[in-house]
Formats: C-alpha cells, sequence, structure tokens
C-alpha cells in the first residue's frame, strides 16, 4: 500500500481540520501536523531511505482537560488510521496481573482490523443484501410436497398458501412476496434460522480474569481448525423477519470478506499509519523502586523502550513491526518533568509541545466555535423533545465565567469543567423537558445566575457539584 504525498492534506490543511473541533493550543496541532505529513512524505521518499525515516514521536506536556487526548484522537480519525489509547500508569497499579506492554500492539491490530472489516463490508453491502433477501424469500416460501402434485403433471408447485401452481404461478408469487418483502409488510412475520452459538466454553473455564485474553482467542482460533467445532455449535431459533434480515445481512457479507486478505491489509496499515496515546506518561517518570508488589516506574520505561524504539510484536495475526508506528504521549509533570524519564525513552520523543491552562475568553469560545460544541449538543438533545433550546451571549459568558472560577477555586480540570456547569445550569430543564407546553426555552445571563450563585456561594456545595 503506496501513499502519495498529493493524496494526503498538507499541515495547514490538517490545523485548520483540528481547528474546527479543538480551541487553541496551536503549537500541538501544529507538531501533530508536522508528523502526519512525514508519514506521507516518507512514503514519497527512494525506497533505500524509506524504511529508515523513522516517526517524530511527540509528548505533549499539560494540564488535564486541555484537548491532549482530543488532538490524538481527532488527528487519528483525520488519517483514518488504526488508534489505541492507553494509560501508562496502568501498568504500575497494585497487584496488576493483565496483559504486557506488547498488548499495546495487539490492540491496535484488532482496530485495525475492525476498520478494515467495516470498510470491506460497506463494498459487499450491496451484494450481501440481495443474497439476503433470496434466502428471506426462500424461507417464506413453503417448500413443494410431491404427494400434492397431481399424476402426470410435473413441475407442478406447492405455494405458500398451499395451493397447487404451475411454474409460471409460482414465479408471480415470488414476485409478489418480493414486493412485500422489500415494503416492510412481512417484517412481523416469522421464520426459522438455523445460527451458530457465539458463546465461548472458554470463557467459563478461565473467566474474566485479566491477561487471559490473549490466551483465550489463541485458543479459540485452534479449536476454530477442528473440523466438527468449527463455526461453533448451531441451533434453531425463530425471529421475526426484519431481525432475520439483519442476522442473514451479516452472515453473507461474512461470506463476500476475505478475512485473510482483511488481516493483511490490516497488520499493515496498523505498522505503517497506526497511532498509539500514550496517557499519564508522568506517572511514570523517575526511578523510584517499587514497595510491595508495585511494579518500579523505570521498570515500566524500559518495558515500553522496545516498542516506541521499533520491534517485532507476534500478534494471532502475525508478526507486527512498530518501528513506523506514531507514538504521542502526554502528561501534566506536575510533580516531574520530562527530564526524569528515563534518557534513552526521551530519545524517542523529540518533538515537546506545552499546552496551555484555558482561561475564560478559552471557554467561551468552545462553547461558540467547535463543530461539536456543549451548547450544540444540549440543543440537539432537546429538539428530540420538541424543544427549540438557545443560548445568549450573556449566558455564554456567564457559563465560562463560573466554570474558570471553580477552577481556579478547585483542581483546575480544564474544559471538562464545562459539562458539571452546564449539567447544573439545565439540570430542571432536562428532567421537565417532556411536561413543556412552552417550546422554546432561552437561556439568558441571569437564568445562569440564578442556577450557580447560590451553589458557587456555597463552598461545600461547590466542591460536590462544580
Amino acid at each position: 500500500m503506496t501513499m502519495r504525498v498529493s493524496g494526503g492534506l498538507t499541515p495547514r490543511e490538517i490545523v485548520s481540520e483540528l481547528d474546527r473541533y479543538i480551541v487553541g493550543q496551536a503549537k500541538a496541532k501544529r507538531a501533530v501536523a508536522v508528523a502526519l505529513r512525514n508519514r506521507f512524505r516518507r512514503q514519497a521518499a527512494p525506497a533505500e531511505l524509506r524504511d529508515e525515516i523513522m516517526p517524530k514521536n511527540i509528548i505533549m506536556i499539560g494540564p488535564t482537560g486541555v484537548g491532549k487526548t482530543e488532538i490524538a484522537r481527532r488527528l487519528a480519525k483525520l488519517a483514518q488510521a488504526p488508534f489505541v489509547k492507553v494509560e501508562a500508569s496502568k501498568f504500575t497499579e497494585v497487584g496488576y496481573v493483565g496483559r504486557d506492554v506488547e498488548s499495546i500492539v495487539r490492540d491496535l491490530v484488532e482496530v485495525a482490523i475492525s476498520m478494515v472489516r467495516e470498510e470491506q463490508r460497506e463494498r459487499v453491502e450491496v451484494r450481501a443484501k440481495e443474497q439476503a433477501e433470496d434466502r428471506l424469500l426462500q424461507l417464506l416460501a413453503r417448500p413443494a410436497a410431491p404427494s400434492a402434485l397431481p399424476a402426470g403433471r410435473p413441475a407442478f408447485v406447492v405455494s405458500s398458501q398451499g395451493t397447487v401452481q404451475r411454474p409460471d404461478a409460482q414465479a408471480d408469487e415470488q414476485r409478489e412476496l418480493r414486493t412485500k418483502l422489500r415494503a416492510g409488510e412481512l417484517d412481523e412475520e416469522l421464520v426459522e434460522l438455523e445460527v451458530a452459538d457465539q458463546g465461548s466454553p472458554l470463557v467459563s473455564i478461565f473467566g474474566n480474569a485479566p491477561g487471559m485474553d490473549d490466551m483465550q482467542s489463541q485458543l479459540q482460533d485452534m479449536l476454530g481448525q477442528i473440523p466438527g467445532l468449527r463455526g461453533g455449535k448451531k441451533h434453531t431459533r425463530k425471529f421475526k423477519v426484519k431481525d432475520a434480515r439483519r442476522v442473514l445481512e451479516d452472515e453473507e457479507a461474512q461470506k463476500l470478506i476475505d478475512m485473510d486478505a482483511v488481516k493483511r491489509e490490516a497488520v499493515e496499515r496498523a505498522e505503517q499509519s497506526g497511532i498509539v496515546f500514550l496517557d499519564e506518561i508522568d506517572k511514570i517518570a523517575g526511578a523510584r523502586a517499587a514497595q510491595g508488589p508495585d511494579i518500579s516506574r523505570e521498570g515500566v520505561q524500559r518495558d515500553l523502550l522496545p516498542i516506541v524504539e521499533g520491534s517485532s510484536v507476534h500478534t494471532k495475526h502475525g508478526t507486527v513491526k512498530t518501528d513506523h508506528i506514531l507514538f504521542i504521549a502526554a502528561g501534566a509533570f506536575h510533580v516531574s518533568s520530562v527530564s526524569d524519564l528515563i534518557p534513552e525513552l526521551q530519545g524517542r520523543f523529540p518533538i515537546r509541545v506545552e499546552l496551555l491552562p484555558l482561561e475564560k475568553q478559552d471557554f467561551v469560545r468552545i462553547l461558540r466555535e467547535p463543530k461539536t460544541a456543549l451548547t450544540r449538543q444540549y440543543v440537539a438533545l432537546m429538539a428530540a423533545e420538541g424543544i427549540e433550546l438557545s443560548f445568549t451571549d450573556a449566558a455564554i459568558e456567564a457559563i465560562a465565567d463560573y466554570a474558570a472560577t471553580a477552577n481556579q477555586r478547585a483542581q483546575n480540570i480544564g474544559a471538562r469543567r464545562l459539562h458539571t456547569v452546564m449539567e447544573a445550569v439545565l439540570d430542571e430543564l432536562s428532567f421537565t423537558a417532556s411536561e413543556l407546553v412552552e417550546k422554546r426555552v432561552v437561556i439568558d445571563g441571569p437564568d445562569v445566575h440564578r442556577y450557580l450563585s447560590p451553589i458557587l456561594a456555597d463552598t461545600d456545595l461547590a466542591k460536590f457539584i462544580l
């Protein structure tokens, strides 16, 4: 799979796309835009240099709620790249018995397989629907009864109503059935389907113990190679036609998809365009030895190092090379700094950008500008109740002011504070919306003050609500 430079977005276009969802943080957007563009540039480089050009991994430094995760997630969506987020601190948890750090790569491959399989499904969707419809027609039409056929009159069939018909009459009935099926007139009819049991007996053996999922999946694949066990135990169930259609479409689509090709493409996509977001990397900075069953933070860094610098990870879908996976790390670094990471790991993150804390005016922009702004989300939610909700400029200014004040008084959680403030403002409306006679609601500045001033005035109450 070769990418062409002309086929990708320029860094300026990438930043412009990110601006539609994320306010501010221009340095971070610029850094990830260049990193993404460099992937297209590498594919256009001479073959002898292509494998030597390593991705420029990034560390984003900033407090919680300023957009670090959202930047990485939107970048992956923009690039249509496999993306996984993992909290580095989970590998230091007391008594943690889960998978090793290589599970990050395995998860990335699973995401890539899901992406590629969904793309392939869209390509075969029309054909799968046609084949599912044909199978439904066969289920709806009753089979011919030989004893009911007149002697010396072959090729007669019994219709779904039980009457004897000639082939041309049968064709007419098929057309009639197809028309009714497409019109939804048969949706409530019952048909019998033979479906495979999706449950895995391995779950009952291993339970849901952490770290056993890889072993379960591998054993399940091995058992699937045994003819008697392939596809699982089947049993007959009755479905309404509308539900049977979905089951049959899934079955037909699965038959049309070449899973070997899907896995090959998914592995290549994970290797060449995968993005891993390592959150809370500051929690593993430092070399303090572990106490009791804790895993040392430096030990976790050394476990992560081979994955970040480039190694081969064995998965059930094949060997995956991590050399060209883009790693974006993030952390608040309140009590540590990037220099507290081991030198080898620092060297694998050459680009470091600092994200700025959010102020009142940032909150105002967050409420107004992004395509998925909170105000737009609440307007859509209330529209489901037939209510036309709107916010005045004074209301948005007041909400932003209360959010900024709450962040100053309590722990600064960035833009996440807007969620709690908005919920407090709209709590009464959310509860009574389905009962309101007046279908037009305008939230103004005085409304915001009326709901939030009593809460902010009570320090203890504000601590728990805002």
